[in-house]
């Protein structure tokens, strides 16, 4: 599966250190005016302080003139500048701790060990071009992220070692959708954004609302009460977050999705090689000591990604 969405069908291709990384799109309006400077700003969050430097200029190949969308598929190419393959030349037979290696080869038979391959975050710049054009078909709705690397309790943010990594947790607010957005059972809005978050690599948790700590809450304190305060229909508290039943309620959508640490850490490591033995290697490259505060472009573009399917 490398398409997503039903209406408005984004199928991405490409690998980490191969020539180019891009998509197909299918399903977007015509007459739309694209805003280039809103795609071009989502990108530069994405590759924020990234220790790969990629300019990731976009080539339009179809489905667009002169900025302005034909309704036909848009397709576009990013190609892959600063790649560096030959780092990765010693895990050609070996399996990563903690990446998906070992999984790709067993599905597949063989892989791409260039820096992870189709795995590779490398593969969301696509995601957030297409998600910065959904973003632009819903002007009434407004996504907003936040990001932190992992706290401990005390709130204090937590000390690593320069040879090692941290995960955190992304943050959404969506306002401006209406009540009524979504569909009952197996297409519930909110399992469709769960799915979202959870394609985006290193994805590894996902909480709606009050989320996990409504487990802990009695159902007189969960409950959204309404509110008596003027003639909307909005609620007092927003625990479940503004989905009910799988359907919109008019309140802020809110949830979080949590990032695991980086896997590829500056130490040696012991890795799995075809063959059954274990290997201790220095993994090379260039990698994120933390990518949660990049990850945040990427969950705002499926966010847009899931609601433009149901609002289009």
């Amino acid at each position: 599966m490398n398409t997503y969405g039903d209406k408005f069908r984004v199928t991405t291709y490409g690998e980490s250190h191969g020539l180019a990384v891009g998509a197909v799109i299918d399903g977007c309006p015509a007459g739309v005016a694209i805003n280039m400077n809103a795609i071009e700003a989502l990108l530069m969050r994405r590759r924020e302080r990234a220790p790969r430097q990629e300019e990731d200029q976009i080539e339009w190949l179809s489905g667009v003139v002169d900025g302005i969308t034909l309704g036909t598929p848009i397709a576009f190419v990013i190609r892959n500048k600063d790649t560096r393959p030959e780092d990765y030349a010693e895990l050609e037979h070996l399996f990563r701790p903690g990446h998906a290696d070992y999984t790709y080869y067993m599905k597949y038979g063989l892989r791409d060990h260039r820096g992870g391959g189709r795995a590779s975050a490398r593969e969301t710049v696509a995601r957030v071009v297409a998600g910065a054009i959904a973003e632009q078909l819903m002007p009434e709705v407004e996504i907003r992220v936040e990001s932190e690397e992992w706290r401990a309790e005390s709130g204090e943010r937590r000390t690593v070692s320069e040879n090692d990594t941290v995960g955190g947790v992304v943050r959404c607010c969506v306002k401006g959708v209406p009540a009524g957005v979504g569909e009952p059972l197996f297409g519930k809005l909110n399992a469709q954004l769960a799915a979202a978050m959870m394609s985006i690599p290193s994805a590894i948790g996902f909480e709606m609302g009050a989320g996990f700590a409504a487990a802990r809450m009695k159902g007189s304190e969960y409950i959204d009460k309404w509110s008596a305060d003027g003639c909307e229909q909005r609620t007092v508290t927003n625990h479940c977050g503004g989905i009910q039943g799988g359907i919109s309620n008019g309140m802020p959508i809110e949830f979080s999705v949590a990032f695991h640490p980086v896997v590829t850490i500056p130490q040696p490591l012991e890795c799995l090689h075809e063959d059954g033995h274990l290997e201790t290697v220095n993994i090379d490259g260039r990698h994120d000591r933390s990518h949660v505060e990049r990850a945040a472009a990427v969950v705002e573009a499926m966010t847009a990604l899931c609601l433009v399917d149901y609002l289009l």
